[in-house]
């Protein structure tokens, strides 16, 4: 009776183990969607489509230079025997820079007064002659038209009187070519003495007194100083072939300088060069880029334009009285702002990719006729015997957004704008409000096609957005 009762209870403690079992698996199969419900959809991430002022923007690198720098170098050459002036100093134009020693050139000028000299002596002794030789000349006609003397003596004393005028012509070039040698042996001189062609700062100061300079007569003569317009500073960039197209003259930009981290100046657009700069050419690393020029318009460099240093007290919050000082050479940044579009529709540029229509294929019956096998048959060797061209007509590759729907993923075709950093145009095939799938990225790419059931699961970031 005992060993009956015992058995009975093992029972009944298997077949309630067994039931919970069960319980807990069903619960679970039905949590996850296997029985009970329907399959569980993709995930994704969504945003809206919002209207967004889109500013397209082309960005390049480069480096901070003055507007204007005039690079000074002797005409002549010589030793330094005064150097007025230091760098970092401004000068106005007119203002004396430096002086090179003259002693050779007035020389060459005290030579060349003795010779004009000689050559007006000569040209007064070859008149003395002409004067001479006309009166025997007169002379010998009076003689000759009274056949005192002979045809010969005639034409003797005529040619020596002709001869004596083209000497007096002579002479006088002579006398203008001393003069001109003198001008420009005084020209000369005054060449030593080199004044400043602008108003401006002088930068790079390469020379120091007591050298001696090349000057620039038959070759470049010595770099000796640069003469800077500070206050009006620029930067060059090298923009890409693939985006010069989208930069005008006057557009408006932003710089970024490595020296001033966190802040962002003005600036505009004022040259293109239309001769590109081609690096690695002939190579699969040629790059082809365009300099353009962009004036800092944001006020900068403060006691550069010639007014007087004064010493100044530092403010309590310097943010507040900030100008920026600029100096040749320094690194920046700039975005060129070259076009914008106000209140558009527009989305984040990972929302927008690339599907072939060309591999959507209709749904055909389980069973298809001997006859469509057979088309299906000739279709696919005709296609294995077409070129590459043909192979490529039959792409259709469309720019689309998966609108969600229903808790479906919709294929929509549209069309883009401009771009910013961030968010991309959309000119038809969407409207404001409408909820687009914006991630993740492998499931935008390859994964989601057009009806997929999905499941939303936005985060914070999205859902503000």
């Amino acid at each position: 009776m005992a060993k009956q009762k015992s058995s009975s209870k093992k029972t009944l403690f298997w077949i309630g183990g067994i039931i919970v079992f069960l319980l807990a698996v069903g619960i679970g199969l039905k949590t996850t969607g296997v029985i009970g419900g329907e399959p569980a959809g993709t995930s994704v991430e969504t945003a809206q489509a919002k209207l967004k002022t889109i500013t397209q923007v082309v960005s390049a690198s480069g480096k901070i230079q003055p507007e204007v720098e005039v690079i000074i170098r002797p005409d002549v050459s010589g030793e330094i025997i005064n150097l007025a002036v230091k760098e970092g100093d401004f000068v106005r134009k007119g203002d004396l820079l430096v002086r090179i020693k003259p002693d050779i050139y007035q020389a060459q000028i005290d030579n060349l007064n003795a010779a004009l000299l000689t050559q007006k002596a000569r040209l007064e002794q070859t008149r003395a002659t002409l004067i001479q030789a006309e009166a025997a000349h007169t002379r010998d006609k009076e003689l000759f038209e009274k056949k005192v003397i002979s045809e010969m003596d005639y034409i003797q004393t005529k040619s020596n009187w002709d001869s004596q005028k083209a000497s007096l012509k002579a002479a006088e070039y002579q006398i203008q070519s001393a003069e001109a040698q003198l001008r420009q042996a005084q020209e000369e001189l005054e060449q030593t003495v080199i004044r400043a062609p602008q108003d401006g700062t002088v930068t790079g100061l390469a020379i120091e007194e007591g050298e001696r300079v090349l000057g620039n007569s038959q070759m470049a003569g010595t770099e000796m100083m640069r003469v800077s317009l500070l206050d009006r500073m620029e930067v060059l960039v090298e923009v890409n072939e693939n985006d010069i197209v989208n930069v005008s003259l006057t557009d408006t930009t932003r710089i970024e300088v490595d020296a001033y981290p966190e802040r962002r100046f003005n600036g505009i657009v004022t040259e293109i060069a239309n001769s590109a700069q081609i690096t690695g050419a002939g190579s699969n690393e040629q790059v082809t880029n365009y300099q353009v020029k962009v004036r800092i318009v944001t006020p900068h460099n403060p006691g550069l334009s010639g007014g007087e240093l004064v010493q100044q007290e530092a403010p309590e919050n310097p943010g507040d009285a900030f100008i920026p000082n600029f100096k040749p050479g320094m690194s920046a940044t700039v975005d060129i702002e070259t076009h914008t579009a106000v209140n558009v529709v527009s989305v984040p540029i990972q929302a927008v990719t690339v599907r072939d229509f060309a591999q959507d294929k209709p749904k055909e019956a389980d069973e298809s006729s001997n006859e469509s096998d057979d088309e299906a048959q000739v279709e696919m060797a005709s296609a294995q015997d077409t070129d590459d061209d043909l192979v490529i007509k039959r792409e259709d590759f469309r720019k689309v957004v998966f609108k969600v729907v229903d808790g479906e993923a919709v294929r929509i075709p549209v069309e883009t704008g401009i771009s910013d950093n961030t968010h991309i145009q959309i000119t038809s095939g969407l409207e404001a409000g409408d909820e687009i799938v914006i991630g993740s990225y492998r499931t935008l790419s390859r994964n989601l096609n057009n009806g997929d059931k999905v499941t939303v699961s936005n985060n914070d970031e999205n859902t503000s957005e």
